[in-house]
């Protein structure tokens, strides 16, 4: 596994941190790793994962496929293989080079000119792309569809992330039963984030899936986020780091 790219995928519900987690994640490999291709892939629509990060987001994948999708509408003449090329080199434009991390953002959710085979090679190529990072970073919208449909089918780490509510718990479940059923990971989970009381602990269960840490409400980083700095500005003795931290030691990444 060493030789392969560990492909780290972050899920749960809505409103529970899963952003903020992942963009920390990516900050962690990057100080820990230097030497280390480390790739963050925002799956997610609402592009969080840029601002979270500071990276300016010019192209995403899914305009690239729309461009595709119309110009096979409007009657072009361009074989579909020709297309397909062009959309693997197009990727690359979209790849977006920061200090110690490459960005892709995958953009809005399949909704209209759906042409599947340029839906299905995309997804060919991120794992191709992937394959020449040592580190892999998904931060996915709700749920885990989307992941297995639009990103990728093969993942090493799951990491689940809730609150402390029943509901959080409730989707985690959820989640994991979906994935055991849609995508293959060899490693899984759950980070309990935004904990206002820490005797709540013993009453978090998620059956099958090991907690690996709760990170309380951290107030430097809700200061941080209303002032709009990224992820790599939070001091190192916040909350948010050292739980995630503690989470990626103990599922062996860190």
């Amino acid at each position: 596994m060493d030789n392969m790219a560990k492909i780290i995928t972050v899920a749960g519900k809505g409103g529970v941190g899963k952003t903020s987690i992942s963009a920390t994640i990516v900050r962690l490999l990057v100080e820990k790793y230097p030497d280390k291709k480390i790739l963050a892939i925002d799956a997610d629509p609402a592009v969080g994962l840029s601002v979270a990060l500071g990276v300016d987001v010019d192209l995403t994948l899914d305009d690239i496929r729309m461009s595709i999708v119309d110009s096979v509408e409007n009657g072009e003449t361009k074989e579909a293989l020709e297309l397909l090329s062009e959309a693997r080199f197009r990727i690359f434009d979209a790849l977006v080079e920061m200090p110690g991390f490459a960005f892709l953002a995958i953009g809005r959710p399949e909704s209209s000119g759906c042409y599947c085979k340029v839906n299905s090679y995309l997804k060919e190529v991120i794992s191709l792309l992937a394959n020449s990072f040592d580190y892999v970073v998904i931060d996915g919208e709700a749920g885990i569809e989307q992941i297995q449909r639009r990103v990728m089918e093969k993942v090493t780490h799951l990491l689940l992330i809730t609150d402390q509510s029943k509901k959080g718990g409730q989707v985690v479940t959820t989640i994991k039963n979906v994935a055991d059923e849609l995508i293959s990971y060899d490693k899984i989970g759950a980070i309990v984030n935004r904990m206002t009381n820490p005797e709540l602990k013993d009453l978090m269960k998620i059956p099958g899936v090991d907690i690996l840490s709760f990170i309380p409400a951290d107030n430097t980083f809700a200061s941080n986020e209303i002032r709009g700095k990224s992820v790599m500005e939070l001091p190192a003795d916040s909350a948010m780091l050292k739980g995630v931290t503690e989470a990626l030691q103990r599922i062996e990444i860190l």
